[in-house]
C-alpha cells in the first residue's frame, strides 16, 4: 500500500530521518516543518533535491504546530493535493536541560505546547479527514523517560512527555471504533547522531541555575550526561527509530503493535509500559469495551 503521510517537527532529527525512510519505502510524505521560506528554506531545497535524485515523493510542507492556522493550512494543503490522509505522525517536540527549579513555569508550558498541545492542533485538523474515510493510522513518537529511568535535569521535557504519551493512549481508544489504528514509537536516549541534547532548552532562571551548578548538585548536569551516553552501545543508530516506524506503517491495517521500543540502552521503559498497557486492556475488559482495543474495520 502506497500511504499519503504528514509527520511533524520533520526538519532534523528523527522526523528527517523518517520522512527519507517512508519516502523510500514507496509513500507519498509530507515533511511538516515551520519557516520554509525563511530558516529551514535551505531544508526544503535539500529535500526537493533529494527527492529528485532518489525518485521518491517527498515534499516539504510549511506547518508550525504551534500555530492551529498554520497546521490547518498545512493539512487542507495536503488533502487538496491528494483527497486524501492516511497517516498522521506526531514528531514534533523539544527538549531542555537543566535543574528544574531554574525553569520558569512560562518555559514548562512552552514544553508542553510544542511537545502536547501540538498534537491536539494537528489532530483536530487531520482527524476529520481519517474519521471520514473510515481508516487510518496515528503514529506518536513518545519517549522512554515516560517509564524508565529518569536521570535528573530533564524535568520539563519528561513532564511533558508523559503528558504526550497519556494523550495517546487515551486516543488510541476514542479513535479505534472509527477504524484508526494507533501506535506508540518509544525510542531511548539517543545522545549520538541527533541534535536533541545539542538544541536543547536552557534554564531561563541563571541565578537559581548557579545555585544549582555550586552546590552538592554541581556534577549533576556532567554525570548524568555522560552517564547517559555511557549506557548507549556503540552500534546505537538514531536511524533504526526511522526504521520502526516505517515498519509499523508497512504492517497490515488491524496487524500493527500498540507500542514499539528503540531503547538501546535498555532503561526500562519496555518492562514498565508492558505492565501499564496490560492493566489498560484489563480495565477496558472489565468495563465492557475491550472492542477498542483494536481498531474497527468500517466499509
Amino acid at each position: 500500500m502506497k500511504y499519503v503521510i504528514v509527520i511533524t517537527g520533520a526538519s532534523s532529527g528523527f522526523g528527517l530521518m523518517s520522512a527519507r525512510a517512508l519516502a523510500h519505502a514507496g509513500h507519498t510524505v509530507y515533511a511538516g516543518m515551520r519557516e520554509t521560506h525563511g530558516r529551514n528554506a535551505a531544508r526544503v531545497e535539500e529535500l526537493k533535491q533529494y527527492a529528485k535524485e532518489h525518485g521518491v515523493d517527498l515534499r516539504a510542507v510549511e506547518m508550525d504546530v504551534a500555530s492551529q492556522a498554520s497546521v490547518d493550512a498545512a493539512i487542507a494543503h495536503i488533502i487538496g493535493e491528494q483527497q486524501r490522509l492516511d497517516v498522521v505522525i506526531h514528531n514534533a517536540g523539544h527538549m531542555s536541560y537543566g535543574p528544574a527549579e531554574a525553569f520558569t513555569p512560562e518555559q514548562f508550558a512552552q514544553l508542553y505546547d510544542t511537545n502536547v498541545l501540538s498534537t491536539q492542533r494537528v489532530n483536530r485538523a487531520a482527524l476529520p479527514q481519517l474519521r471520514k474515510q473510515g481508516r487510518g493510522l496515528v503514529v506518536w513518537v513518545s519517549s522512554s523517560s515516560v517509564r524508565g529511568g529518569t536521570p535528573p535535569y530533564l524535568a520539563p521535557y519528561f513532564a511533558a512527555k508523559a503528558g504526550m504519551d497519556s494523550l495517546a493512549v487515551s486516543y488510541a481508544g476514542e479513535l479505534a471504533r472509527w477504524g484508526i489504528e494507533t501506535s506508540i514509537v518509544v525510542p531511548g536516549a539517543f545522545t549520538k547522531g541527533t541534535e536533541h541534547f545539542a538544541h536543547a532548552g536552557a534554564p531561563a532562571d541563571e541565578a537559581v541555575a548557579k545555585t544549582y551548578a555550586e552546590g552538592p548538585t554541581a556534577d549533576f548536569g556532567e554525570v548524568a550526561f555522560k552517564g547517559l551516553a555511557s549506557l548507549e552501545p556503540a552500534d546505537a543508530d538514531p536511524e533504526a527509530v526511522a526504521r520502526a516506524i516505517v515498519e509499523v506503517v508497512d504492517k497490515p491495517f488491524g496487524k500493527r503493535p500498540f507500542r514499539v521500543h528503540i531503547d538501546p540502552s535498555e532503561d526500562g521503559a519496555e518492562i514498565v509500559n508492558g505492565v501499564a498497557d496490560r492493566v489498560r486492556a484489563e480495565l477496558l475488559r472489565r468495563i465492557g469495551l475491550e472492542d477498542i482495543l483494536h481498531p474497527r474495520v468500517t466499509a
